[in-house]
């Protein structure tokens, strides 16, 4: 079929961008590596909430279309659980590259997950990828973009101006994560100065004299040594001269810090797909219990997840097994046990199915 007097070619592909991103704005960092040192390694709430989906995506049952898929999956390289640090990195990142080890017949011997700020896509003229290229310090490894075997398989999440890298959730939790730090570093700065602020020294001899220089530079150095921190806290003061005491008190407003940073974990939470309630945050009675909220994290956050791990670790296998498929086990994991409970009951109950068509909605496979 012609268009406007055209034939497309078969196979033909449109072009990519070869980055989209735009300038970067706001007053955290923006920058892969400092925002995991932030949040991941420097913010309870976002490493809990992270660790509390990537966990139960590494620790659900599995299927295959061939045991070795899940041997694959479950096998340790260099230490590393690779569906769980795969899940990680396109949480955090946006993008998770697997690089597929080979034994000496050519077969996919090891999956091993690469940190993905170390990798940056090699395009051909269309823009479309070739190559991947690694990078660790001088030292710089290509790994080609085979369609059938690559070495390389490239997971990525949804980006809107990026036809090559994925996004992930740290830029969206950069804002919060920045004031729930910044919150966490005044309420110890209180602490610190036992959870006042320090009062005010009132010079008032009565002549209308004021203190010399060298007076006032004495007296400094005397309060910061003998009565600044908490070290000092409570320690009794000589005042002589005409000097008074008047103690001072945060105002309700300036106190609130508190609730800013309730607002700030919450928000952290909801950036990463978890229900606040799971994470101990007060004030959150959006799920009628525990429960609840467990299954939505599992329906809304790490069945996601898990499909878009395992169905692109399974894809890029094919070149190796044939048909390759690799999902969890529905039936056996205990969040979803009253989901699937309520589904066998009603398809149970439907007479006007047969057996191998409630076997087919169940997803059992008859022998």
């Amino acid at each position: 079929m012609k268009l406007f007097g055209w034939k497309p070619r078969e196979g033909a592909r449109p072009a990519l961008s070869r980055g989209g991103s735009g300038p970067a704005v706001g007053d955290w960092p923006r920058s892969y590596e400092a925002q995991v040192r932030e949040a991941y390694l420097g913010n309870a709430i976002a490493q809990r909430a992270v660790k509390l989906v990537v966990a139960g995506i590494g620790s659900a049952p599995l299927v295959a279309s061939d045991p070795r898929l899940v041997a694959l999956a479950r096998m340790r390289s260099g230490g590393q659980m690779l569906v769980e640090t795969v899940a990680a990195q396109l949480l955090l990142h946006g993008n998770a590259y697997v690089q597929v080890l080979r034994d000496a017949e050519g077969g996919a011997a090891e999956l091993y997950a690469l940190r993905p700020e170390r990798i940056t896509v090699e395009a051909d003229a269309g823009g479309w990828p070739v190559a991947y290229r690694y990078k660790v310090g001088e030292r710089v490894a290509r790994l080609h973009a085979d369609a059938v075997r690559p070495e390389v398989i490239h997971l990525k999440s949804f980006h809107p101006v990026d036809d090559h890298y994925g996004l992930g959730c740290l830029g969206a939790a950069a804002g919060a994560v920045a004031i729930h730090n910044a919150a966490a570093r005044w309420n110890k700065a209180l602490l610190d100065n036992a959870a006042r602020p320090s009062g005010a020294l009132v010079y008032d001899p009565g002549d209308g004299s004021t203190l010399s220089t060298d007076q006032f530079d004495r007296l400094k150095g005397e309060l910061e040594a003998s009565f600044a921190g908490s070290g000092n806290a409570g320690r009794p003061m000589l005042l002589e001269g005409g000097l008074t005491w008047q103690a001072l008190s945060l105002s309700p407003a300036e106190m609130d810090f508190a609730g800013t940073k309730a607002a700030a974990a919450r928000e952290i939470a909801l950036a990463f797909g978890v229900p606040p309630m799971l994470l101990g945050l007060p004030g959150d009675n959006t799920y009628a219990n525990y429960r609840e909220a467990n299954r939505a994290l599992w329906r809304l956050t790490v069945l996601p997840l898990a499909h878009a791990v395992l169905d692109g670790i399974a894809q890029g296998l094919r070149g190796w097994f044939e048909g390759a498929a690799l999902s969890i086990d529905l039936d056996r994991v205990p969040a979803l046990v009253e989901d699937r409970a309520a589904l066998w009951t009603m398809v149970g109950a439907a007479e006007f199915l047969s057996a191998d068509e409630k076997r087919a909605m169940l997803g059992v496979v008859a022998s």
